[in-house]
């Protein structure tokens, strides 16, 4: 990342993470098809396809109640994240052909280093709670 480094992510991470309150998970999970359609439709982005994914279900677990063993920095972190994402006007314009997702994808990629272990625990309390309801449904 010549353009954009990992201290430029940090601080942009940083900066989004500490203005995400509990209020504004509601309105992250409401724009989720609008951010997954721009990693998608993204060369840098895309690669990220499935953590954002993840993301979206731990955000959704949280904000419902259902999953709370993660620390608030975390969730804060990946709503940042997600939330820059969206953000068409960040510190490289996404309209700068060839380099505008460049810090997109490295403030997503840091926020995925920071908050690794978090979202492996996840996944595995999730695919737990699907085990668990493919064998209630097979019982009943």
């Amino acid at each position: 990342m010549a353009f954009f480094s990992e201290k430029a992510a940090a601080s942009q991470l940083k900066h989004e993470a500490d203005k995400v309150g509990k209020d504004d998970l509601e309105s992250l999970l409401e724009r989720q098809k609008a951010i997954e359609k721009k990693v998608l439709s993204s060369g840098r982005l895309r690669r990220f396809t499935t953590d954002v994914r993840l993301m979206f279900a731990l955000v959704r677990d949280y904000w419902r109640g259902d999953y709370r063993a993660i620390p608030w920095k975390s969730i804060a972190a990946i709503a940042g994240a997600l939330l820059y994402v969206l953000n068409p006007i960040d510190l490289i314009p996404d309209i700068i052909f060839g380099i505008g997702f460049l810090d997109d994808a490295g403030v997503v990629a840091l926020c995925l280093k920071l908050v690794e272990s978090d979202l492996h625990r996840y996944a595995a309390w999730k695919a737990q709670q699907e085990d668990n309801n493919v064998t209630t449904m097979t019982i009943d």
